[in-house]
């Protein structure tokens, strides 16, 4: 009777009847005392979320005297890392001999004493490694992450025991539930706001067995570590000797996760392997990754068109969600089907924090930066760890010219994401808005030290080295962005405002050809970029070719009418033209000229000598996962 009771609780499980489950377990638990069975009850009670039940299963007093119907296999000893395997048809219970290892060490508060110390009695906690972790998992999921904490252990008990480690395979091919305690151990680690710990718990476990994917989502899309780090991490995990069958795969995907900054051929490379020699083609993964690559290079549209493929094949992509949705913002002609996806987003999905992260985007793109906070706010409560969210926080003061609270939003998520160099780019650009260059020195130089290959954060160090005075310099870094920008294939028309900054510099240097060719470039690229054509019209001013600089000045004004820059410059420029003949007293008196000008509208646009010198629009970074600080405030 056992045996078939037994199957019935296997099946109900298998067929999440785990009501049904629970109710035969407990029977076959009264009839065979068999800790294997206590232990698969426990499992029943965790699947039905009663978590307070499975816990007190796994910590009471539990008699190790021999069961009367022992089952098949016996309970899972201390560092056996197998719970189950399967067999034909429904997966039935394999016979495998238990690995003997000393047991884990007691906390100092244990959550059930033993009996008085009697002989024969011992927890389920005690005698198996499996059922401390599923102990721990109903801690955490009670919200008692200390207690759970001291179910575990602060640091890996097995680390020194010579059994266990990153070169040594798990016996069945599974995963090493050690690894997963592991990843258990830096959720916790998070949950409890020590960073660092929780990065070197997740590091732990995906050493330990590269299979634990949990532990990599949380490193990468938590951006725990700068992209060279994670680069170098996780090229050199030890997939030949853990899966020797599959170590090249595993690789691949993973390799396609990674931020795509730097090591861009490597990265295409790979994309092309799984689609090629693996068929993954039309995969939501694989897809994700040529989306994120698009999506860093500000091909906007392209990025749209594979998300949007991605969606069509899983209605919820956790990843490419937040990619889609800044994608809909950048393009002016979405914004309406954004507010329809928002709206589609909050009936399927209510708690999920993205579609609330959807809404307060649309707010952001009607200019409704209160509104749109409130919601950014509410996706941060329910996703602390949502790092998008905090970012167009960051921005919503930012466009309302709170530059001092956008700092410290940016702040906020700098210090929750140590491994992404955008809110430190981003607290950089809020500083010279600020004209505290000193602060935006310290903060550009930290980002770049994270990531040295974001063409976006070397342009701003070109405006910073432009602010200082060193021209050359500027010019130099404005070249680099632009060589790093066609490296990654990024589209030209991205760059304008890079192409006008290099410009300006050549303008100060009075290489006048160059700075000609800049402007040009840009005006090429966009007719009606205003601030390129007033810009070429004063290069021409200054080398005396006037009719050319009016020419250039009406075009500029036809685009910006009310500029009042232009507007002097091209008064000067026409009596230039009347007082023809006199050109050494001309120059002269443009000197003056262009001086009282900047005298003039000083108090307006401090940041150059006659037009705002220009910045990228922000943007949005990818997702991340759960967990951390308890709500969102720059106060």
């Amino acid at each position: 009777m056992v045996d078939r009771m037994r199957l019935w609780r296997h099946d109900a499980m298998m067929q999440h009847l785990y009501e049904t489950a629970a109710f035969w377990g407990d029977k076959i638990l009264s009839w065979t005392n068999d800790p294997n069975d206590a232990f698969w009850l426990a499992q029943t009670y965790f699947m039905q979320n009663q978590y307070a039940r499975a816990e007190r299963l796994l910590t009471r007093p539990f008699s190790t005297a021999s069961p009367r119907h022992p089952s098949t296999p016996p309970l899972i000893t201390n560092g056996d890392m197998s719970l189950l395997s399967t067999n034909k048809g429904k997966g039935r219970e394999q016979d495998m001999p238990p690995i003997p290892i000393p047991r884990l060490p007691l906390g100092p508060n244990a959550v059930v004493e033993q009996a008085d110390n009697q002989e024969g009695v011992s927890r389920l906690v005690d005698m198996s490694v499996a059922c401390r972790y599923l102990a721990a998992q109903c801690l955490f999921r009670q919200g008692n992450w200390t207690g759970a904490t001291e179910m575990l252990g602060e640091a890996n008990p097995f680390r020194d025991l010579g059994r266990n480690g990153p070169a040594i395979p798990n016996i069945d091919g599974g995963i090493k539930i050690e690894a997963s305690m592991c990843h258990l151990r830096g959720v916790l680690m998070l949950k409890l706001s020590r960073g660092d710990q929780a990065k070197q718990c997740f590091m732990e476990a995906l050493a330990l067995d590269v299979k634990c994917y949990s532990a990599f989502e949380y490193l990468i899309s938590g951006e725990m570590m700068a992209p060279d780090e994670e680069w170098e991490f996780v090229q050199g995990l030890a997939y030949s000797s853990q899966t020797p069958h599959d170590a090249s795969f595993v690789q691949l995907m993973y390799t396609s996760r990674l931020r795509k900054y730097k090591h861009a051929e490597e990265q295409a490379l790979t994309r092309q392997r799984l689609v090629n020699e693996y068929g993954l083609g039309d995969n939501p993964d694989v897809l994700f990754s040529f989306a994120d690559a698009l999506y860093a290079n500000f091909r906007w549209s392209d990025c749209f068109v594979v998300t949007s493929r991605i969606l069509d094949l899983v209605s919820i992509h956790h990843q490419s969600l937040p990619l889609h949705v800044a994608c809909m913002y950048h393009l002016k002609h979405l914004h309406s089907k954004l507010f329809i996806l928002a709206h589609d987003l909050v009936d399927r999905e209510p708690d999920n924090c993205i579609s609330w992260y959807a809404v307060g985007v649309w707010y952001l793109t009607a200019d409704k930066y209160v509104e749109a906070r409130q919601y950014f706010s509410k996706t941060s409560l329910m996703d602390s760890r949502f790092s998008p969210a905090w970012i167009a926080f960051g921005h919503t003061f930012s466009k309302e010219g709170e530059h001092d609270h956008a700092v410290t939003a940016y702040s906020t998520c700098a210090r929750m994401f140590p491994g992404s160099h955008l809110p430190l780019l981003y607290v950089g650009m809020e500083q010279i808005i600020l004209s505290n260059y000193s602060a935006a020195d310290e903060a550009l130089t930290a980002s770049f030290s994270m990531c040295d290959g974001d063409p976006l954060l070397i342009n701003e160090r070109g405006v910073m080295a432009y602010n200082h005075g060193r021209y050359q310099e500027a010019a130099d870094l404005f070249q680099k962005a632009l060589d790093l920008a066609e490296i990654t294939q990024t589209s030209q028309a991205s760059w304008t405002t890079t192409y006008v900054n290099m410009g300006t510099c050549f303008r100060k240097l009075r290489l006048y050809d160059k700075a000609k060719e800049s402007y040009k470039k840009v005006t090429n690229l966009d007719p009606r970029h205003s601030v390129a054509l007033g810009f070429l019209g004063l290069v021409y001013h200054l080398t005396a070719d006037y009719d050319n600089a009016i020419v250039k000045y009406h075009e500029a004004l036809s685009i910006d009418p009310l500029n009042p820059y232009i507007m002097e410059l091209l008064n000067t420029a026409l009596e230039s033209v009347a007082s023809a003949g006199i050109t050494k007293r001309h120059k002269e008196r443009f000197k003056q000229e262009v001086t009282r000008l900047k005298e003039k509208y000083f108090h307006l646009r401090p940041d150059d000598d006659l037009f705002l010198f220009s910045q990228f629009p922000r943007q949005f970074p990818r997702a991340n996962v759960p967990l951390g600080i308890d709500k969102m405030s720059v106060e």
